[in-house]
């Protein structure tokens, strides 16, 4: 298993765009093979001394997959084809972060 955490620095005034254009992806995506887990997230204010800085525009999908070959499938998908480009005008940058367990 690997857990990707992805963030997505969106526009200031495009998020709920973005959010529509993503939530009509995410029941496509959990559906495929070897997704265990696929949640779109935002930050929320906690108090927690710790916390970094929040962040309004920022879209974090917190995802979970059985191997590297099914989110390199997820990734080559046409859904996400069709779905980044669909959402390439909402978007101002994007990073992944890929973990395995230790």
């Amino acid at each position: 298993m690997i857990q990707v955490v992805t963030t997505v620095e969106v526009l200031p005034d495009r998020l709920q765009d973005f959010l529509s254009l993503l939530h009509e992806t995410v029941a496509t995506v959990k559906a495929e093979d070897g997704c265990l887990a696929y949640e779109p997230m935002v930050d929320i204010a906690t108090g927690l001394p710790t916390q970094v800085e929040l962040r309004p525009s920022t879209v974090t999908l917190v995802e979970a997959w059985a191997s590297l070959e099914s989110l390199q499938a997820h990734l080559q998908a046409s859904h996400m084809t069709r779905f980044r480009e669909a959402a390439k005008d909402y978007v101002k940058h994007v990073s992944h972060q890929c973990l395995q367990p230790v």
